[in-house]
This record gives structure tokens, sequence and C-alpha cells, in this order.
């Protein structure tokens, strides 16, 4: 087991004229702050890997160069696309679990609003798909989401105002998250008013670009437990991909996502609690389709009746089990690297009891997600805070 015992992190949102050394850094000095140590308790580094276009190659061991830290475990720099600050955090939990560091840090920076639109468009349209086929065709990650849209409108008779109801509850809850990169709130009317994006989704169902950086500074339970009543233990891990590149070769059901459904039985069963047991579920979710089918994917609600839930307020802050109480990607912001980093600052907050207005009550229990692909693969860690499940 491992605990987490330090959170730092940047309002997300726009950062033009600073590099990404000197975010980073403002989220690790807050973190470690945050946790009652100094950098020399540092084992074990483990950052998500910056944008190819960040400015600092070698990011990691310039960091370390940087803040004149000797590590003694490991120092090294992940990537896994919408995954990477979730395969950061995993790393440093198992660092910590293993018994190789006593202290970890998972952490990353996100900069990439200062790169023109295009750019950013070419790039991540070679990482949706094959380049030989799907690229040329501008397949963009918000295409695939439009697909699973609409086939669930197909089969499951969804209505375009239950969608509507996952960004105005998201945005309300974003509206309280002194991070969040959209506070405004939004009407339903809003949301089916937008310009759309790709049909049946438009503006306000899909996430923002941003900028951002965030440190989790996680402990073995001994050091946890010296520091004081703060900490949040992890005691949940679930994986799984399917071996598919969001496109299947074979037909397969794009209202499901397999990949959830098996990481968080394995979450499940490590925690041994039950989604019943769940009191909140803080996700990466870039759409409104995404969070609705990821509800019941994980075992919120029966298939089919994610969206009529979501619009009676069962996902709201009060409600059966509130749902991305941050905002989710598309209000808080999405910026992919550390997107996930981001998800594990808000568990905590939560289930210290520390998340203000928008604090679900008696948070003992919640979970966090982050994947790749259309949900192609999954990694879901479950946390609880210092009194237990």
């Amino acid at each position: 087991m491992a605990s987490v015992v330090g959170i730092g992190a940047l309002p997300v949102g726009k950062y033009v004229d600073v590099l990404e050394h000197e975010m980073v850094l403002e989220a690790l000095v807050e973190a470690v702050a945050d946790a009652g140590l100094t950098k020399r308790d540092i084992d074990a580094l483990v950052f998500s890997l910056p944008r190819p276009y960040a400015e600092q190659r070698y990011f990691g061991t310039f960091m370390a160069g940087y803040l004149e830290i000797p590590i003694d475990d490991i120092l090294l720099e992940v990537l896994g696309n919408g995954m990477t600050g979730g395969l950061a955090f995993d790393l440093a939990v198992n660092r910590v679990a293993s018994g190789q560091a006593k202290v970890a840090v998972a952490l990353g920076v996100n900069r990439e609003l200062h790169v023109p639109t295009g750019e950013h468009m070419h790039l991540s349209m070679r990482a949706v798909g094959d380049v030989d086929f799907h690229v040329p065709f501008g397949v963009t990650p918000i295409s695939w989401y439009a697909l699973n849209a609409t086939r669930y409108m197909h089969d499951y008779g969804l209505t375009r105002e239950q969608l509507a109801a996952i960004p105005v509850k998201n945005r309300k809850h974003a509206s309280l998250n002194p991070i969040a990169q959209l506070r405004k709130e939004i009407s339903v009317e809003d949301v089916l008013n937008a310009r759309p994006i790709v049909r049946p989704l438009g503006l306000l169902d899909v996430p923002p670009r941003s900028d951002g950086a965030v440190a989790i500074v996680v402990a073995a339970p001994e050091v946890a437990r010296k520091l004081g009543h703060r900490y949040v233990d992890v005691v949940g891990r679930g994986f799984y991909h399917e071996g598919i590149h969001q496109v299947s070769s074979r037909p397969r059901d794009l209202t499901r996502f397999e990949s959830a459904e098996i990481a968080s039985s394995k979450a499940y069963q490590t925690a041994g609690i039950t989604a019943a047991d769940l009191d909140f579920l803080e996700v990466y979710a870039p759409c409104s389709i995404v969070e609705l089918i990821l509800t019941e994917a994980v075992g919120l609600f029966p298939k089919g009746t994610g969206g009529e839930a979501a619009a009676a307020g069962a996902t709201s802050i009060g409600g059966q089990i509130p749902v991305s109480p941050s905002g989710g990607l598309a209000s808080r912001g999405h910026p992919p690297h550390v997107t996930p980093l981001y998800n594990v600052y808000e568990a905590v907050q939560q289930l210290r009891g520390e998340a203000g207005p928008r604090q679900v009550t008696g948070a003992s229990v919640g979970a966090v997600t982050a994947e790749l692909g259309d949900y192609n693969a999954t990694m879901m860690h479950v946390l609880t805070n210092a009194s237990g499940a």
C-alpha cells in the first residue's frame, strides 16, 4: 500500500510567458510543502512526458539538476497519451508499495496553447489512428466520440437534452472550483445551441485546449502516519488494454467500454469494495458521451440508463454518486498529459474534506480513471481517507 501525502497544482488555463520547468516547479513546491517534507526527502521523481513542442528537452534529468536533488531510487519520464499522468501516478505508487522508495513524486506539465491550433491538430490526428488510412481523412478524437454518441442515441433512445445535462452539471461543479478553466454556468439550451463540432457533439460537449501542471507526493504508510492525518491511502488498482488502437479491425460495440468494465472490476476487487461503496468518481472523460458510457461501464448504472440518471441529478454533487466533482475535462480543463494527475488532486481534496463548496458530504472512498484511445485501455485507482473505507 502507499499513501498520498501532498498535492500541488496550477489553475488550468493558458500559460504563455512561462516555461514548462517554471510551471512544474511551482506545483512541486506546493505539493512538498503540503506534505510537510523537503526536497531531500524525495527518493523518486516520475514525470509525465511533456508535449513534443515543450521548450526543454531531457525534461526529467533537467529538473533534477534545476532542483539540485540527488535521486536514490528512480528518475524517469513516462508516456501513454491520455493515460500519461495516470502511468506516472501508478509508477510512483508502485515504487513506494514495493519498498523501492519511501517518498516518490508523480508530476508533470502540459503546455500547448502557445502552439497554433493547426500544428496541434496535425499531431492529434497522427495519434488517433493509422497514418496510412485514418489520418488522410482528417479523423480526430472527437470524431470517434461522436460515433459513440450517435450509436448510443440510436440504440437506447438517449435524447440530446439528456446528454446536455452532463456538461451543465460539470460546469456547475467547475463554478465552485478555483482552479477550473471554465467557471461560468451554462444551461441545457446553451449546450443545444452551441456551435457543432462533430454531430451530435457541440462546443460545450468537448474540452478546451489547456495548460497546467500538477505534483502528487506519495509516501510509505509509516511515513504518512508520522506526518499526520491528512494522508489518503491508495487501496485499489486495475488496468486493462483491449489490444485495440482507437478502431478495431473487427466490429465492436460503440456503446460499451470493455476495458473500463475489466479494469474497474480489478480495482474494486483489490480494494475489497464494490461500485456501490464509492462516494464519488473523478473520471477521464473528454466528452459528455464518454462520461455517460463510462458510468455504466464501471458499474454505477445499468446499461442504457446513464443519460436518464445524469439528467435526474444522480451524478451531481448531492446526488446518488457525484461524478467529476472538479468540473471534469470540458470545464475544469484538459491538459491531456497531466489530466489524470488533476483527477488525483481532486480526489485527495475530496477525501480530506478540503473541497470547499463542492465537497461531497462524508466522502471516504473515491476512484479516479485514466484512459487511452476510445477507452480502449483503462486504469483505475481507488483511494480512501485516513479513517479507511
